[in-house]
């Protein structure tokens, strides 16, 4: 579709009326459930414990993302861990300070008997919003693009900094964002300073949009101001058709 009309980075006094407040990310990478129980883990994580999340006030946006066969094979990187991952979930938040609420509603979600499945823990991260850029052909806004529906995301994870904004110019991509790594408050305390991790949200099948995106992310590396350790498509979940995308054939 061919959406009309002036794209919001040009209408001064749209931009003027808000930015968005979703400055911080939590995201968990999760492996394939060891005995295949991929899509009932989906299905409990979608109707019950990622809903209840969005009680924080300081949440304002949760992504879940899964690999497929295909997926993995369309990787330009998957370095070490990364390579084990098959799930990411991603929480936005206002900035850290949802971080303890976060950890209390787990707990308290756990003692109630509501944690009964669990995918294998690869790693987390935490992460301060560094840059947004949006499609001019999307229309919507940079501070918008992640509530703008999704077919998928290609996830980047590198070493090093270096603007990820030209992204943005390829097939299938509505919109950019990234983030560098920061330490995780406690609990948690991972150290993710030095990463940086892009997220172009699709809106044509992460797979297809794979192909130049991958030659773009092996461009940036060839100067070696970033290293790659994850460049691959994911796509997003379709409620109710919890075993549409699935780590396995």
């Amino acid at each position: 579709m061919i959406l009309e009309g002036t794209p919001t980075e040009q209408l001064p006094v749209v931009l003027s009326t808000g930015k968005t407040s979703a400055k911080y990310v939590f995201i968990s990478f999760s492996g394939r459930h060891p005995e295949g129980r991929d899509a009932e883990y989906i299905e409990w994580h979608s109707l019950d414990h990622r809903p209840e999340q969005h009680r924080l006030p300081e949440l304002r946006q949760s992504l879940r993302l899964v690999s497929t066969p295909a997926c993995r094979g369309a990787r330009a990187a998957s370095e070490g861990d990364f390579d084990k991952v098959d799930h990411i979930q991603t929480y936005m938040f206002t900035d850290d300070g949802g971080i303890p609420g976060f950890n209390v509603l787990g707990d308290a979600l756990n003692v109630g008997g509501r944690m009964a499945i669990r995918l294998p823990s690869i790693t987390y991260l935490t992460a301060d919003l560094d840059g947004k850029v949006a499609s001019a052909r999307a229309v919507a806004g940079a501070d918008v693009i992640p509530w703008r529906p999704a077919l998928g995301v290609y996830v980047i994870v590198e070493e090093g900094s270096a603007t990820p904004a030209a992204l943005v110019d390829l097939p299938g991509v509505a919109g950019v964002w990234w983030y560098q790594g920061s330490v995780a408050p406690q609990p948690y305390g991972r150290d993710a300073r030095g990463l940086q991790i892009t997220y172009c949200y699709l809106d044509s099948d992460p797979v297809q949009a794979a192909v130049a995106l991958a030659e773009a992310a092996k461009a940036r590396w060839a100067s070696g101001e970033v290293k790659g350790l994850l460049a691959a498509p994911f796509y997003a979940i379709v409620p109710f058709e919890w075993d549409r995308y699935l780590p396995t054939g």
